[in-house]
């Protein structure tokens, strides 16, 4: 694993998503009927996304693990030859599955709430020169979490620094200094094309930071579309200089 040369900022996960987002997540990415869900598929896949937090440094919540361990022991539940299983016995699948129903219903009573608030908050609009507001999705963290994977499966310039010094602060203040004046980019000008891993990684805690900081917005136009960046309304005005 990389090690930074300055002071990370440790972002803790749970202030974004927990493991039935992410699992909720791979269903989507992949398509797949949340009643007959493909075990191993999403297993391995799960365990990669724990693999990248673990490379970022970023602290995994016990209950990422508890999942994790569910998944794999499901998964070998359903390895076993039929004949060494009960006859009578559940899809052991089934408790997962009842809990990812139940909380895609709160998942989805909740985005309604917040539609309506966005509906009722235009009753009295405030005071802006804008004539008209973007509306797009925002984003789970592991939209971010999949992105930032095609980047890093690029392959990095051959080029050996011994002792490369990137500072979390400076990348910060980086990126929004560019919004300040861009308005908006896309996540993948984040990355210059001679980026080396670490200066990957290490721009990529800092946008966590700024999303947990609610300094800037992650949004897609399209449902695992091209990832957009753009400041809050509120810090449009400050000066980053």
């Amino acid at each position: 694993m990389l090690k930074y040369l300055v002071m990370i900022i440790q972002v803790a996960l749970p202030v974004f998503e927990g493991p039935l987002d992410l699992l909720l997540h791979l269903i989507k990415q992949n398509k797949i009927d949340i009643y007959d869900i493909p075990i191993a598929l999403i297993t391995k896949q799960y365990l990669e996304y724990l693999e990248l937090m673990k490379e970022l440094d970023l602290e995994i919540a016990s209950e990422f693990l508890v999942m994790a361990a569910t998944l794999i022991y499901i998964k070998s539940k359903m390895l076993l030859p039929k004949q060494e299983q009960p006859e009578e016995e559940e899809d052991p699948r089934k408790e997962l599955v009842e809990q990812l129903i139940e909380y895609e219903k709160i998942k989805e009573a909740s985005q309604l709430l917040k539609e309506r608030y966005k509906i009722w908050s235009k009753a009295f609009p405030r005071n802006t020169s804008k004539e008209q507001e973007l509306f797009l999705e925002e984003l789970s963290i592991f939209d971010l979490f999949q992105a930032l994977r095609k980047i890093l499966d690029k392959p990095q310039p051959k080029i050996y620094i011994p002792k490369e010094t990137i500072k979390i602060e400076e990348k910060i203040e980086q990126i929004l200094n560019i919004l300040k004046f861009k308005k908006s980019i896309t996540f993948q000008e984040l990355f210059s094309p001679d980026c080396s891993k670490l200066e990957i990684i290490v721009t990529f805690l800092a946008l966590l930071e700024l999303l947990k900081l609610k300094l800037v917005k992650a949004y897609q136009k399209n449902p695992f579309g091209e990832i957009l960046i753009k400041l809050e309304e509120e810090n449009e005005d400050r000066n980053y200089i």
